[in-house]
C-alpha cells in the first residue's frame, strides 16, 4: 500500500504554481477580478445619485422662483444644466434622456405664493429607472416646506395657521414620466434583454472557436481559401438567428408576463438588437482569436462581462457613479443599449432620437472586427 508522501505531494503544488505563472490569463484574472470588484463597488456604486440634471421652464423670474431652483441645488440631488424656452423643449430633453427632472414654474407663481394661495409647481422625471428618482423626490417634498421659509412671512411663513395640517406653501405636482406607478419590472426586464444577450452571444463565440482550434478542426479552416473576414462572418450569422429567438422569447415574456408596455416601433427595436447582437459577437469571435484555450476564452467573457453589468446601469443608477466610471461605462456597448431598448419600449422614440446611443455601438463593433482580424492574421502566420 502506497504511503503519503509529502514530496511529492509539494512537487504538485509547486508544479500548479509554475502552471498558473505560466498561464497568464488565468494569473491575470486571480488579481484583475478581485481589484476590480473593489474598485467598482468602493468607489463607482451608488445606491443614492446626486447631482442629477434638470432643466427649468420658468415664465416668473421672481426672487421666490430663484429661491426654490436655489434651494433645488442646494439638496445636492440637482445639478440645473439648462434654462428652458417651451413645453416642447422639454418634452424633447426628456425623451433623449438629457435631463432626469424638467421644473415647471407659472408665471403666477410668485402672485399666488404672496396672496397664500399655494401656487403649483410641476416636476417632471424621467422614472425610467425608478431607483435613480426617488431619493430626489423625496427631497423635493421636503423643499416645497422648507424651501420658501426665508422670503416668506407672516402665516405665509407658517401655512398650516391658515390652511390646515401637513401644509406647504407651494402645492408641489410630481408626474414621473415614463413609468408613473414605479414598476421595476418596466425598468429590469428590458435591461435583462441586454444583459442575457451579452453573456450567451460573446460566451457561445468566444467558446466556438477556441473549440474547434482545440479539436484541430481550425486547422482545416485556415487551409482553405476562405478569408479572414468570410470566415468571422460566416461564423456570426448563425448565432445572429439564436440571438433573435432569445429576444423574441425575453419580449413576450416581459409584453405578457410582466405587462412592460411598448410605445414604439417594433420593426426598429428589432434593428437595434440585431446591431447589439452583432457587436456582441464580433466581440467573441475576437476573444476566440485570443485566448488559446475554452478556459480562457471563459475568462474573457467574464472579465467583460462584470463591469458591462455592474456600469451600464442595470444594476445600479448610471448617474450616480462618478465621471471616471460614467467615462468607462460609455465604451461598452450595453450602457447604450439599455438607453435605446427603454427608449423604444417605454418612451416611444424614433431613429432621429437614438441615433446618439447607436453610433457608439457601431464604433465598438469596427473597432473590435479590426482588432479580431489583426489576431486572426496572426494565427495565419
Amino acid at each position: 500500500m502506497t504511503t503519503f508522501s509529502f514530496s511529492r505531494w509539494w512537487g504538485i503544488i509547486v508544479k500548479e504554481f509554475i502552471q498558473l505563472k505560466r498561464d497568464r490569463l488565468t494569473f491575470g484574472m486571480i488579481i484583475g477580478i478581485p481589484v476590480m470588484q473593489l474598485m467598482l463597488f468602493g468607489f463607482a456604486i451608488n445606491a443614492d445619485p446626486k447631482h442629477l440634471p434638470a432643466a427649468v421652464l420658468s415664465a416668473d423670474n421672481s426672487p421666490y422662483a430663484r429661491s426654490f431652483i436655489r434651494a433645488m441645488e442646494n439638496s445636492g440631488y440637482f445639478h440645473v444644466v439648462r434654462q428652458l424656452q417651451n413645453e416642447a423643449e422639454a418634452e424633447e430633453m426628456l425623451a433623449h434622456g438629457d435631463v432626469q427632472f424638467v421644473a415647471t414654474i407659472p408665471e403666477d407663481f410668485s402672485r399666488r405664493l404672496a396672496r397664500g394661495e399655494r401656487p403649483q409647481l410641476l416636476i417632471e422625471a424621467d422614472a425610467t429607472d425608478p431607483s435613480a428618482t426617488n431619493n430626489a423626490i423625496g427631497a423635493l417634498q421636503q423643499l416645497a416646506a422648507t424651501a420658501l421659509a426665508r422670503d416668506l412671512g407672516g402665516t405665509l411663513a407658517d401655512p398650516t395657521a391658515a390652511i390646515g395640517a401637513n401644509a406647504t406653501p407651494i402645492d408641489l405636482r410630481v408626474h414621473r414620466r415614463y413609468n408613473p406607478e414605479g414598476v421595476t419590472a418596466y425598468n429590469i426586464v428590458p435591461g435583462l434583454l441586454g444583459t442575457i444577450l451579452t453573456m450567451t452571444m460573446v460566451l457561445m463565440t468566444g467558446l466556438a472557436m477556441t473549440r474547434e482550434r482545440e479539436r484541430g478542426t481550425f486547422e482545416n479552416l485556415l487551409s482553405t481559401p476562405a478569408l479572414p473576414f468570410e470566415v468571422m462572418t460566416g461564423k456570426i450569422v448563425p448565432y445572429i438567428m439564436i440571438g433573435l429567438i432569445q429576444v423574441t422569447l425575453i419580449f413576450l415574456a416581459a409584453r405578457f408576463v410582466f405587462s412592460v408596455p411598448m410605445k414604439g416601433n417594433l420593426f426598429l427595436l428589432y434593428s437595434v438588437v440585431l446591431l447589439f447582437i452583432a457587436a456582441n459577437l464580433t466581440l467573441g469571435i475576437t476573444f476566440s482569436s485570443i485566448a488559446k484555450n475554452q478556459l480562457q476564452a471563459m475568462q474573457m467573457t467574464f472579465f467583460f462581462f462584470l463591469p458591462s453589468i455592474l456600469l451600464s446601469g442595470f444594476m445600479f443608477p448610471f448617474r450616480g457613479m462618478p465621471d471616471w466610471a460614467q467615462w468607462l461605462a460609455s465604451a461598452l456597448p450595453l450602457t447604450h443599449f439599455l438607453v435605446l431598448v427603454r427608449g423604444i419600449m417605454l418612451k416611444g422614440n424614433e431613429l432621429g432620437e437614438l441615433w446618439p446611443q447607436i453610433w457608439p455601438i457601431v464604433a465598438f463593433m469596427v473597432g473590435v472586427i479590426l482588432l479580431g482580424l489583426r489576431f486572426y492574421k496572426r494565427t495565419l502566420d
